[in-house]
């Protein structure tokens, strides 16, 4: 009866029903090849700049996703408009100049490899090409090796500015006095676990770049609620589980343990992200080639800020 009824409303609805009882109907063409997580590399006059997607199924009918521009976090995708000639897609404009949306269009040059163009809400149209996104799965746990200083506390050895230097390295403390260039070690590292200390004045902002792609984020946020873009999230993507910022003028503490995707974060003792897959690139990457090691960055370009006991122990290969 249930059945029988149920194709009955179809009908009245307009479908023609289906041997399953289910209201049956024409279906926006999708091409289900696109679906997953894609590492794009978008040609600017500048040179390459990173950037991400996500293509998902939504129901039966619907393609939608995730997308992370050039800077900025990662924001929704409503639908993935898709047919036998490629893709497109439409977001609202984020940290971007210009009051248009942002615009996506490409298409599938074989299984594992898109290629398109964005248009960016100031009206500047790029190239970009991407390749599917590695798993970057581990078959067994990692052996640690042996803890290493990255930062001396007497100067910049293994360390270099990503444009002119505002970093003082003095007394045990790396120290930015103001927004200028980022920070980058010299050596890159793919399993690892880090210790880093670290403290700001009020209303600042920076942001460890795990890989030089994932960046756990540093802020003043004492008293606010847990959110990716706060203390201790992985920006855009992982909320800890509870703030836990010291007051301002205190040394706050990361531990972080990244391998391969899997993340877990420990900020002031306290675990606020327990085994977390990270999905993506943060904006502010310095590439998207996830599957490759990358250096440790320091952000230095949203204030002031300062960094000691900086110490990284890699997994064995």
């Amino acid at each position: 009866m249930w059945r029988y009824s149920t194709m009955l409303l179809a009908l009245a609805l307009g479908g023609t029903g289906d041997a399953s009882g289910n209201a049956a109907g024409p279906h926006p063409a999708r091409d289900t090849r696109l679906l997953g997580r894609w590492d794009i590399t978008i040609t600017t006059p500048d040179g390459p700049r990173p950037s991400w997607l996500e293509i998902d199924q939504s129901g039966n009918d619907a393609l939608v996703g995730r997308f992370v521009a050039i800077v900025g976090s990662q924001r929704p995708i409503s639908r993935v408009e898709s047919d036998s000639n490629g893709f497109h897609f439409a977001i609202p404009p984020q940290w971007e100049g210009g009051s248009g949306d942002l615009t996506v269009e490409g298409r599938l040059t074989d299984a594992s490899h898109l290629t398109g163009s964005i248009t960016f809400p100031d009206g500047k149209r790029f190239d970009w090409t991407a390749v599917r996104a590695p798993a970057l799965r581990r078959s067994r746990a990692p052996a640690w090796g042996k803890p290493q200083r990255l930062f001396n506390g007497k100067d910049l050895t293994g360390w270099r500015a990503l444009g002119e230097n505002q970093w003082v390295a003095a007394n045990g403390m790396l120290r930015s006095p103001h927004s200028g260039s980022n920070l980058v070690t010299e050596r890159t590292f793919g399993d690892f676990k880090l210790h880093v200390e670290f403290r700001y004045p009020k209303g600042s902002n920076s942001g460890v770049y795990l890989r030089g792609r994932h960046e756990v984020q540093v802020e003043d946020d004492e008293g606010e609620s847990p959110m990716t873009e706060h203390f201790a999230g992985i920006y855009g993507f992982i909320a800890p589980t509870e703030l836990v910022a010291r007051p301002l003028g205190e040394w706050n503490t990361y531990d972080v343990t990244l391998v391969g995707r899997m993340v877990t974060v420990v900020a002031n003792g306290k675990t606020v992200i327990c085994n977390r897959e990270i999905p993506g690139i943060t904006g502010g990457a310095l590439d998207s080639n996830e599957g490759a090691p990358g250096p440790l960055l320091l952000q230095g370009d949203h204030g002031p800020i300062e960094y000691r006991n900086i110490v990284l122990t890699p997994a064995r290969e």
